[in-house]
């Protein structure tokens, strides 16, 4: 279908979400959920995805926060269907099966740090900067800001980020455990494909389960944690992806993991 808010492309086994608003900044409004959620579909129904990049548009941003020209006026009922459908995306990003790499190539305020937050990791040029700056406005962040921050980067941050609004450099970003790697700028997107590419090699089944085990797992007790991880380890070495993986290792050759997810 036809995108006006995103680029959407397929480059292999790899798709590709550009947030394609320059001239804002590639801020957020409905109408570009709508459209990354659309795109999620086609993700979701292409067997031949293993993984998803996300970058912005432009030079200046991946995403500067969202539209504030449309949420000036929105009354109660009506921001908080807002915030509800920004977190019922990242809820979707999120729970991809396949893993989700945020290419952050300039600003990431307010609802650019929440949707790259929603990614399994951050790469970030050494351009780009972070924050959630809604504290200036007179607001809080609303699309999990609070809460996914608090559980990366630790209470005490979070709330020092979130209660003062500074914006910090993607080296800062790298110190606090926010961001996983900082490139030059026009090293980036090479070094985030490199990645992608990597990770299109993995079998599909052991990728969703490392996802599994990782988010479900920070959610409980170590012991129930551990017994998440016993369940996934038996899936993945009884599945076809398993046993192919395994027979290639005995026979020295690269395996070749054709496998569907459970």
């Amino acid at each position: 279908m036809a995108y006006e808010n995103i680029i959407f492309e397929k480059k292999g086994p790899i798709a590709i979400i550009k947030f394609n608003r320059p001239k804002a900044l590639n801020a957020i409004n409905p109408d570009v959920l709508k459209e990354v959620g659309q795109a999620l579909d086609e993700i979701e129904a292409d067997k031949a995805i293993k993984v998803l990049v996300l970058t912005g548009e432009g030079e200046k941003a991946f995403v500067a926060g969202a539209d504030i020209s449309v949420m000036v006026n929105l009354s109660p009922l009506e921001a908080r269907k807002f915030s509800r459908d920004g977190q019922d995306m990242l809820f979707r990003l999120e729970a991809l099966a396949i893993p989700v790499i945020a290419c952050v190539n300039g600003f990431a305020l307010g609802g650019g740090t929440e949707i790259a937050m929603a990614c399994d990791f951050i790469y970030a040029s050494d351009k780009a900067k972070f924050g959630q700056p809604e504290i200036n406005l007179g607001i809080i962040p609303g699309f999990g800001g609070t809460q996914r921050l608090a559980r990366l980067v630790g209470k005490a941050m979070a709330k020092e980020l979130c209660m003062t609004g500074v914006i910090i450099s993607a080296q800062e970003a790298k110190e606090i455990g926010l961001v996983n790697k900082v490139f030059p700028h026009e090293q980036l997107w090479e070094e985030t494909m490199k990645t992608a590419d990597l990770l299109a090699t993995k079998g599909r089944v052991s990728m969703k389960a490392v996802k599994r085990c990782i988010d479900r797992g920070l959610d409980v007790d170590l012991r129930s944690g551990c017994y998440l991880e016993a369940d996934n380890f038996a899936i993945c070495m009884t599945s076809p992806d398993g046993k192919e993986g395994l027979s290639a290792f005995l026979e020295k050759r690269k395996p070749e993991f054709k496998g569907e997810l459970p």
